[in-house]
């Protein structure tokens, strides 16, 4: 085990899982909970949430395979392969059974996870994202998927255009994810700067590029079978109810929630709100 410390007070230590090592944060005492990021995320994004529940909770906070301080890799970063991720990591921990609370790209995963192994599962939280081709979110596509979806998924295209200006980009959207409120700065400057590293775009951007795949996955995962776990659906801007919508169709215990005039970086914006909600259970 390795220990390094970064900034904001955070302690990571790599555990190996499925075949990678994830930079895992970890703190606190009390009922586990798994907090895991999307894009353009680290574990980061959930400082302020981790700092809140380290109070009365043990608080796990992974990079996912090819994000921060994880594993530099460009394979495995559908659904599927990052749900293993997370499974290993609880099992590794003895974390189990976790509520595992995920935001954008690493919810089909956590979704996964719930669906594969409930046992590990205490409760799921799923914030701001859609779940493949499920029905439910014809609403949200119906003027397509967001423009970034395509420019991403193009192998090479989007790290030739933005050489040099990574940090820029992901900052946009830790930007546009608060509805222009912003992100204190010197946790905007740590998760930015992560993707200016050498080759950290081109990892992190296979979470698009894995998209067909991930969909397969969740298509099988729900062909002959319901998720059991307790679940909850988070909607904000511009996700709404679509999640929630999807979830309806699949779960047998689901309850929503839409939080008003909130961005979608949740645990950004309404970090508050979402700690209440957590806490409530």
């Amino acid at each position: 085990m390795v220990t390094i410390s970064y900034r904001l007070e955070v302690v990571v230590r790599m555990v190996a899982v499925n075949g990678v090592e994830l930079a895992v944060d970890e703190v606190g005492q009390g009922p586990p909970v798994v907090l895991v990021h999307g894009f353009p995320h680290t574990g980061l994004v959930w400082s302020e949430v981790r700092d809140a529940l380290r109070e009365d909770h043990r608080v796990v906070v992974p990079d996912l395979r090819g994000f921060g301080g994880s594993t530099r890799t460009a394979e495995g970063l559908d659904a599927g392969t990052l749900s293993r991720d997370l499974e290993e990591l609880i099992v590794a921990l003895g974390a189990a059974p976790a509520v595992v609370v995920a935001i954008d790209a690493g919810v089909p995963a956590a979704f996964l996870l719930g669906m594969r192994r409930p046992d590990l599962v205490a409760r799921l939280v799923l914030v701001e994202s859609t779940l493949g081709t499920l029905p439910g979110a014809e609403g949200f596509f119906e003027g397509g998927p967001p423009w970034w979806f395509g420019f991403h998924r193009v192998p090479g295209l989007a790290e030739s255009v933005l050489r040099g200006n990574e940090a820029s980009y992901a900052g946009w959207f830790l930007d546009q994810g608060t509805r222009g409120r912003g992100v204190r700065p010197d946790l905007r400057s740590a998760m930015a700067d992560t993707f200016a590293r050498p080759d950290a775009l081109r990892c992190a951007l296979a979470v698009y590029r894995s998209l067909p795949e991930t969909g397969r996955r969740l298509s099988e995962a729900v062909a002959g079978a319901r998720l059991t776990v307790p679940t909850t659906a988070v909607g904000a801007a511009p996700v709404g109810r679509a999640l929630e919508n999807q979830l309806r169709g699949v779960t047998d215990v689901l309850d929503g929630h839409l939080f008003d005039d909130c961005g979608h970086i949740v645990p950004l914006d309404r970090p508050d709100e979402l700690v209440a909600l957590l806490r409530r259970g």
